[in-house]
Parts: structure tokens; sequence; C-alpha cells
């Protein structure tokens, strides 16, 4: 038996290895600037050329690197959800994080997240079949930032069992997380997600997380955050060598604090508008980067991370569902293991909870068309088809009742005939993405951490909200 899945290249072999012939030259000649003393002392016993913070890294400790990195990772569920298996082949979806502002399905529903909105999206996730892994999707206003990532994290504990991605600010908290994680339920449950500062900057705490994540064991999404034409090269290839440059980089300080420490390769990165200087998630241009990246990680058989399932518009509207479908293909098409974003609008400022709902249902579609077409004896249909002949029917086979359950069943996309479309209301997909998301944050929770568990993120919580007054 083979199956044929669908999946779309930019870089084959021969593109990824100039790519990395070109990374390793600006690693040796050019270097990058580590703001860590600690980071810094690794680098100059492993034998890179270091002159204050500018580091220049022979190709020996990239290639030691590689190679000490695992090529699988576990996140592991809190509860009857299944476990993610990050490797170099299979794509799970999720959402991100962080946003200002909450819209709504109308054009005018805009206003800013709070903690409970935190807790309310992961409960939402919980509930949605085909999102794989849990990002906050909200940054709470009314919380000082030094506290916020614990409250925010702990949030996400209460509302769902899948395996959540955090982004702490300082390494000390990758701590109190590994503890409130291990509170309820795994401690091999989340990840961290952390960036350099472009261009070939590492600076403090990223380089400091980076080490903390290592000798805890705890996976490190590290992603860059290049702007093509601003922090890094206007042309497609010079922004995925210094991409890769940052990521490589950062993958040697990992594995020189602790071989085998478990990463995770970014590969998504920004671009600019050129006449306004905002920045934009869902052009072309980044998409293609995203894809070129995405090869080339898997050249080095490493596990990614990028986005896709979001829009640069400021509403639900047109735009919103063109981009978020187009993104959302063409990173699942890329292959990147870590899909994150779903749900994200006004490039990443505002989150949506009828977003992330009608999404959900589109990473349904989109899994089905990925999963492409087996080819073996049963499916060719040969007998089957025999059977029928000419000018027969399918319609009352046992041959059909059985592979028509393989077939996706919409709920939210409407496959009606105009006459029971009308009958129902004549209602949009975002009318009805709304009325399912009212249903499900009214529904009663699909996971509640039990009592002692609470109790204990309850004491966490607090001692970190202790150690901020004190």
């Amino acid at each position: 038996m083979s199956t044929y899945r669908l999946r779309t290249t930019a870089l084959d072999e021969e593109g990824c290895a100039a790519v990395h012939a070109a990374t390793v030259e600006i690693l040796e000649k050019t270097g990058v600037e580590v703001q860590h003393d600690g980071a810094l002392e690794l680098l100059a016993g492993a034998g890179a050329q270091v002159d204050g913070t500018r580091v220049r890294m022979p190709a020996a400790l990239v290639d030691d690197a590689l190679a000490a990195a695992p090529r699988s990772i576990t996140l592991t569920s809190r509860g009857d959800t299944a476990d993610l298996e990050l490797t170099a082949g299979p794509v799970y979806y999720g959402t991100g994080s962080d946003c200002l502002v909450c819209l709504g399905p109308h054009t005018r529903d805009r206003r800013q997240v709070s903690l409970d909105d935190v807790e309310q999206m992961a409960a939402v996730q919980e509930h949605l079949p085909n999102i794989d892994f849990v990002m906050s999707m909200a940054h709470p206003h009314e919380l000082p930032a030094a506290f916020a990532p614990a409250a925010q994290f702990a949030a996400m504990l209460r509302g769902t069992s899948k395996p959540v991605i955090m982004v702490p600010e300082l390494a000390a908290d990758i701590d109190l997380f590994q503890e409130m994680a291990a509170a309820c339920g795994s401690a091999s449950s989340w990840a961290i997600y952390a960036m350099p500062t472009p261009p070939l900057v590492h600076g403090e705490h990223s380089a400091a997380r980076l080490i903390r994540c290592a000798e805890l064991g705890v996976p490190m999404v590290y992603a860059s955050a290049t702007l093509q034409g601003a922090t890094g090269p206007a042309s497609r290839a010079g922004q995925v060598v210094q991409t890769n440059a940052e990521m490589l980089s950062g993958l040697v300080i990992s594995e020189l604090a602790v071989p085998g420490a478990p990463f995770v390769y970014g590969v998504a990165q920004g671009s600019m508008n050129p006449r306004t200087a905002h920045v934009v998630y869902c052009a072309p241009e980044t998409m293609a980067v995203q894809q070129a990246s995405a090869d080339l990680a898997r050249f080095y058989g490493l596990p990614t991370f990028g986005y896709g399932g979001c829009s640069d518009s400021l509403a639900l509207d047109e735009q919103w569902a063109f981009e978020a479908g187009m993104t959302l293909v063409t990173a699942a098409q890329a292959g990147v293991t870590l899909l994150h974003d779903i749900g994200y609008v006004a490039s990443g400022t505002a989150s949506s909870y009828e977003s992330m709902v009608v999404l959900d249902e589109l990473v349904g579609w989109v899994k089905a068309y990925l999963d492409g077409i087996t080819v073996d004896a049963v499916a060719l249909a040969v007998n089957e088809i025999d059977a029928v002949g000419p000018g027969g029917s399918h319609l009352a086979r046992k041959y059909t009742r059985q592979h028509m359950r393989d077939y996706i069943a919409p709920h939210l996309i409407s496959q009606d005939q105009y006459d029971a479309w009308q009958a129902r209301g004549g209602d949009t997909l975002l009318e009805r993405g709304a009325q399912k998301t009212r249903d499900l944050r009214e529904a009663p929770r699909a996971y509640a951490l039990g009592d002692d568990a609470a109790a204990t993120l309850d004491a966490l919580v607090e001692k970190a909200r202790a150690g901020l007054d004190a």
C-alpha cells in the first residue's frame, strides 16, 4: 500500500545545501551578537571566536549542534486529547499568543482582552476537534506586565488539557511554569516560544531562556521576527539565509547548554508594507519564505513552528476569509509541524472567538485535503467497478457505505441546496460561526482541573504575585 500525501516545496536538496553553505559563511565571517555571559562562556569553551559580545561560529560547531538536536519531541496531553509527536513529518494546528484586542463577528465589535478571555478561549479550544495545541490568544490589559505571564499560563491550564505553548518573558518564569504544568498533570505538556532580535542578535533574555529550557528539558520553540527589507534582506533567499543563521546559532547555544535539548525551528518571518511600514502577516512573499524555511528545516530533520489561518484584515470580512484560508493551506502544504496563529486577525494584534471556531472547521477541510490518495487493491476498486458495470449505480453498495464514512461532514460550511438554505434563514458562514461560538461558550466545560490541582495552581499564582509585590 502507498499513500500519496500532498506536500509543496520551494527548495530541493541542492537549494537547501546552498542556503546552508551561505549560512555557515555568515556565522563564520559575520557572526552574531550574544548578550549573555553564560552563553558567551559556553561558546568560547566550545571553540567559537568570541570578541566582546560578537561570536563567530565555525562550521563544526553548527554540525555538532545539528547532530545533537533530537528529531522527535513529545508534548503530552493532560487529559483525553492526543499527545503530539513533533517530527519533521506531521502537521499540528493551534492558535496564537498575546493579542491586545478581541474582535467579534460585527465590524465594530472590538474591545480590550482580559485574563478571563485567556481561560475562556482555552476552554473553547478544548471543544474544537481540529485544534491540537493551545496558545493564550490574549494579553490581559488589566495585569502588571511582570505578573501577566504567570496568570496567563495558569488560566490556560484551567481551560484546556491540550498541550500548550507559552511566551514567558524571563528565564525565571520557566521554572514556575514547569511546576505549574507538573501540578496540573504533566511537566511535559508545554513548550515555550521565544525569539532572537533581528538582525542576528541573541539578547540577554532570549539566550537565558535558551539555556534554562535546555537545563529543564522544556522544548524551545525559537522563531525569528525578521522583516523583509527592514531587519532582513529584501530578497527571499537572503531572508532564508539570515533566519537560518539566527536559528542555527540559537540551536548551538541550546545544545551546548545540554546536548539533546529539545529545539523546534521557527520558519515564520514577517514582511513590511513599504508604503506604510506596517507589519503584515499574509503577504505572498512571507508565505513563500516560510515554505523555503520549512524545506530547510526538513533538510536538517528538525520539527518546525510556523503560522497560517490568520489575516491582516481589521474585521471578520471577505479579506479575513480569503487570507485565513490561503495561509492555512499554504502553511499546511509546506509541512509546518506546529502551525499556529489560527484565529489571528489584524496582523496578529487581535484575536477572535468566532475566527477560531470557523477556522477549526477549515482545518478539518485542510486535513482531509492533505490526506491525499491511498493506492492499494481495495482503494483502486477494480472489483467494485466491475461489479457495478457500465450504466450501474454505486449508491446502494456496501463499498460506498464503508468508504463514505471517510468523508468529512461539515457543520459550518454550507453544502445545502438553495431552498433548504433559505428555509433555514439564509444565514452566512460568519453568522453560523457566531452561533456556534455562543453555544460553545455557554456549554459545560469539556475539561476541568481536579480540586487538588486547582488549589496547587492557585497557590503558585499567589506565590508569583507575592514575589512581584515583595
